[in-house]
C-alpha cells in the first residue's frame, strides 16, 4: 500500500517515491503527499519529475483502495523514480478551508448542539448544512462571531489514529457519522481543534486555527424543513 504522507504530516510539499503501477487510471506511487478527493475535500495538483522528463498531476483519486495519480502526457513506467510536488498555494488553501469547516462545525455542536447533514468546499470557500429548523440574520452575525473568536484563540489542531473500538467510545463522534464507515476500515483517523472539536477526518488541515484568517459567513438559505446551508468565505 502506498504510504499517506499527507495523512501525518500536510506540510510535505516535495517527496521521492518510486512508480509500482500504471495503467488508464494513472499511475501508483509508493509514497505520495497528493491528497485524493475525498469527505468533500477536492484532490491536490502538482507534478512529477524524473531525470529527463515533467509530468503535471491533474487528478488526484482513490480506486480499489489505491491512490492513482492522473498525469499529462506519456505515462512513466513501473520502477522509474519520481520527485512529487504539491501545487502548495492550492493545498494550504483547502487546509485553511478545512479548518475553518470544522471551527464552524464545533461552534456549532457546541453551542447549538445541531448535527452536520452535508458539506463541501473549495480553495478559500465552502458551504456546510446543519440541522436547523430556522435561520436567520442575527444567529448568522452570532456564529460569525463565535468562529472567529475561535480563529484568534490559536488552538491547536492535532492527528490521532484511533482503533475502531477506541473510536466508537467517543460521544461526540457520532456527528460525524463515523457509524458509516465500512468494517473494513479499522484504524480511524481523528482530527482535533483543542478545546473545541473532535471528528473523524481523512483531510489535510492546518497547525493552528490562527492560520485559518477571518471567516465571513457570506450567504444562508433553506434546503429543507430541518437543512440549513451556510456559506463561508476566507482571505486569499
Amino acid at each position: 500500500m502506498t504510504e499517506l504522507l499527507y495523512q501525518h504530516d500536510a506540510y510535505v510539499k516535495v517527496f521521492d517515491a518510486v512508480v509500482t503501477d500504471v495503467s488508464e487510471h494513472g499511475v501508483v506511487l509508493d509514497t505520495t503527499a497528493f491528497f485524493p478527493s475525498g469527505g468533500g475535500q477536492p484532490c491536490d495538483y502538482g507534478t512529477l519529475r524524473s531525470k529527463d522528463q515533467l509530468w503535471s498531476v491533474t487528478q488526484v483519486s482513490k480506486v480499489t483502495g489505491e491512490i492513482w495519480h492522473q498525469l499529462q502526457g506519456e505515462l512513466p513506467s513501473v520502477d522509474v523514480q519520481v520527485k512529487g510536488e504539491i501545487d502548495w498555494e492550492r493545498r494550504y488553501q483547502l487546509m485553511r478551508t478545512h479548518t475553518a469547516m470544522h471551527i464552524l462545525c464545533g461552534v456549532i455542536w457546541r453551542d447549538y448542539r445541531a448535527s452536520v447533514t452535508g458539506g463541501n468546499m473549495q480553495p478559500l470557500r465552502g458551504r456546510m448544512d446543519f440541522e436547523f429548523e430556522t435561520m436567520r440574520r442575527e444567529l448568522v452575525d452570532e456564529i460569525e462571531e463565535k468562529i472567529n473568536l475561535e480563529v484568534v484563540a490559536a488552538r491547536i489542531v492535532k492527528i490521532q489514529f484511533l482503533s475502531r473500538e477506541e473510536a466508537f467510545k467517543i460521544p461526540d463522534l457520532i456527528r460525524t457519522k463515523i457509524n458509516l464507515l465500512p468494517p473494513s476500515i479499522q484504524i480511524v483517523r481523528v482530527v482535533e481543534i483543542e478545546g473545541l472539536d473532535l471528528q473523524a477526518d481523512g483531510g489535510t488541515h492546518v497547525a493552528n486555527t490562527e492560520e485559518v484568517g477571518e471567516i465571513r459567513i457570506v450567504d444562508y438559505k433553506s434546503k429543507g424543513a430541518i437543512n440549513k446551508r451556510l456559506m463561508v468565505e476566507l482571505e486569499g
